[in-house]
């Protein structure tokens, strides 16, 4: 008999209800959570036995939105979900990325987290929803979690901050920002920005994470009710210690002389070196495993990083802790593409190529608040070879989607409106060389990259990322962190924007919080080094190009009437198509009657434009026409001559001459000028050759 248990309080107007015992009752811990008419059934599980095999704790997490949630049958040929979406993959990091620092540094059993939508109600974005359910489903589990946490959206709307905006206020908000943490402090932010201030962020997520606190006492008060008992974690062997103490003794030298080295493959050669003589000295004690002479190297080399920086303020490549590394921005490389850079800081470099498309390039995003057209495009790719290691080459990973994401909403807010610039953009950054930060490496290249194509941004973006080392009363804030300093840190806080204000700030905490005394620092220094960088990025370009690439199609945006639209298409679609393949231009035609010209050729151009205007404009007595014959009749000939409109030449208006046969003087297919004489009520055209020499085009006068 399982019993049930219901805990429901009042969030930003609307009731956030926690359920459980009812639903999935064989999962170590499941929460349905609903929050006005969304639900998301929340479950954890973990193995009963630890994984012995390896160094890292195995925690996966699957946010997964089924369909019918939103009343939708899936699109494709199978009829049913398959691999996640980009934003179930962004959710599922979004979920991990606060709650991974949180379980017992023994805990090692393999745990699972999948969080399923059931029910949206197009007003509460499901992905708070499943964070907060997975809090809750962890916490009352009994698996060693160090939590709960909230989780809160915050919007800027008027100068207010508003708590959950409703999905369709986002969009007119000048911030979503997203917050979890503990009741101590800040876990994680991810947000995006219309060029805020540092105040107006960090008041922003001082603000959720006021709002999470009533989360935590209601997770609180339901896991006083029906938690589990709490799992015994297994006490760390008296051998790791000893293990540690003669790592120290043997690997100290070796690691400082490693981490005086500035270069970074000639300092992880010899990082190597160093831990291979150390697994030597131990290979004939059986007591210490490879794991645990590993774990023990690991946490001398993060000792001595960590506690020189602390004491001496010089880092591993010799910086202080607010310099940003050299940097060299070129544009142009590419002489085939629509826009390139390549951004290089240090040993950090990203080849950002744009390209611009039509609104047939489009990308369909199929949600379930709806379908929707996407026209700027942003995809991060990470190569083995830009960490000098060979790997296997296979699809985005979770990591690729989230890069290219922060990426897309740095520079967003910069774009210019899709009516001043009606071009699809694509953005490609390959990341050549990485150590440190590749993700602001892209966001500078693509700011580049685009201004190089002619795309008018608003102002260019560039980012860095900050870290922090903490030990005990001892706090660094380090500006453009490298690899190592990410690896050993407890921080990634990574800011993008303009000169004016922030475009996008996230940020990841693997201690059990920050306070905001530190954040505040560390949004003032990012600032400082954004400027920095937006300084340097100018010597190679500072605005967009004049004009776009000769290389990328020219776009004329002209309006026709509405109820012309159906004959611009023609039956089946015949008249477009035979305009796209006469011409070689590419044409979008939207409901409002806004159609698009697109070719590289401008004459190309001008011809589709021509074209259509012909079909779309009205016939006009006494204007010379050219036509083409498409039927004769015992009477005369139809000519069509505007896209779809025919008319009659009578045969008395062949020649001046009595005409005895009409295919005497024409036939079909046949091109000839005419004169519309004549539009009788119903609409009749009536057309004359005789009034027009058929060489010179020209009206003949009596």
């Amino acid at each position: 008999m399982f019993n049930e248990f219901k805990k429901e309080i009042d969030l930003g107007g609307r009731k956030l209800t926690f359920e459980t015992g009812k639903i999935a009752r064989q999962a170590d811990g499941a929460v349905l959570v609903t929050y006005g008419e969304t639900k998301v059934l929340c479950t954890a599980v973990g193995a009963k036995t630890p994984r012995t095999d390896l160094d890292f704790f195995p925690l996966t997490v699957n946010y997964q939105e089924k369909t019918f949630a939103a009343g939708k049958i899936p699109g494709g040929f199978f009829k049913r979900e398959a691999r996640p979406s980009e934003k179930e993959t962004l959710t599922s990091r979004l979920i991990d990325r606060p709650i991974r620092p949180l379980f017992h540094e023994n805990y090692k059993c393999e745990t699972q987290l999948i969080c399923t939508v059931l029910a949206h109600d197009l007003e509460n974005d499901p992905d708070i929803v499943a964070m907060i359910g997975t809090s809750a489903a962890l916490t009352i589990s009994g698996i060693p979690f160090l939590g709960p946490i909230g989780a809160s959206r915050v919007g800027y709307i008027d100068g207010e901050y508003v708590l959950n905006p409703a999905v369709d206020t986002v969009a007119d908000s000048e911030l979503n920002l997203v917050v979890a943490g503990t009741s101590e402090g800040v876990l994680m932010v991810e947000s995006q920005a219309n060029e805020l201030s540092e105040e107006v962020m960090l008041g922003a997520v001082m603000f959720g994470h006021k709002a999470n606190q009533e989360i935590i006492q209601a997770i609180i008060e339901l896991a006083q009710a029906c938690a589990k008992e709490p799992r015994e974690v297994p006490e760390t062997p008296a051998k790791v210690g000893e293990v540690k103490t003669k790592v120290q003794e043997l690997a100290d030298a070796g690691l400082r002389e490693a981490y005086a080295i500035s270069e970074k493959s000639a300092r992880q050669n010899k990082i190597a070196e160093v831990k291979a003589s150390v697994v030597e000295a131990f290979a004939e004690d059986e007591e210490a495993t490879d794991m645990m002479v590993g774990g023990a190297f690991k946490s001398v080399e993060k000792d001595i990083v960590r506690k020189d920086l602390i004491k001496t303020g010089v880092r591993i490549d010799g910086r202080d802790t607010t310099t940003v590394r050299p940097i060299v921005s070129e544009v142009g490389i590419l002489p085939r593409a629509h826009g390139s850079a390549l951004f290089t800081r240090g040993e950090t470099q990203a080849l950002v190529v744009a390209t611009l498309g039509t609104g047939q390039d489009e990308q369909i995003v199929d949600g379930l608040d709806g379908d929707y057209r996407e026209h700027f495009l942003l995809h991060y790719n990470f190569p083995p070879y830009s960490v000098g290691e060979a790997g296997r080459m296979m699809g985005p990973g979770r990591r690729e989607i989230g890069h290219g994401k922060l990426a897309w909403r740095a520079i967003r807010p910069v774009m210019p409106e899709k009516d001043d610039f009606p071009y699809t953009i694509r953005i490609v950054s390959e990341i050549t060389e990485s150590n440190g930060s590749s993700s602001m490496a892209t966001v500078c290249g693509t700011s580049l990259s685009m201004m190089d194509a002619g795309v008018p941004l608003a102002r260019p973006v560039a980012g860095i990322a900050m870290g922090l080392i903490k030990e005990d009363d001892g706090v660094v804030i380090l500006s453009d962190i490298l690899g190592d300093e990410d690896h050993l840190g407890d921080m990634d806080f990574k800011v993008a924007g303009t000169d004016v204000g922030i475009t996008a700030l996230q940020m990841d905490i693997k201690i059990t919080s920050i306070t905001e005394d530190i954040m505040k620092t560390a949004v003032e220094q990012a600032r400082e080094g954004r400027l920095h960088i937006l300084a340097e990025m100018a010597s190679a370009i500072d605005s967009a190009r004049d004009d776009v690439s000769e290389n990328a199609p020219r776009i004329t945006v002209i309006n026709v009437p509405t109820d012309k639209i159906r004959e611009i298409i023609g039956p089946g679609g015949k008249m477009i198509r035979e305009i796209c393949e006469t011409t070689g231009a590419k044409i979008d035609i939207e409901d409002d009657g806004t159609v698009k010209v697109a070719a590289v050729d401008e004459q190309a151009s001008q011809a589709a434009i021509d074209m259509i205007k012909n079909i779309t404009a009205e016939p006009e007595v006494g204007v010379i026409y050219t036509g083409k014959v498409v039927k004769t009749v015992d009477f005369g000939a139809f000519v069509n001559f505007m896209g779809a409109r025919d008319g009659l030449v009578h045969i008395s208006e062949l020649r001046p001459e009595r005409v005895e046969k009409t295919t005497d003087i024409i036939n079909v297919g046949d091109e000839v000028k005419v004169k519309l004489i004549g539009i009788d009520d119903r609409g009749k055209v009536k057309l004359s050759m005789k009034s027009v020499d058929q060489e010179t085009g020209k009206e003949i006068t009596a």
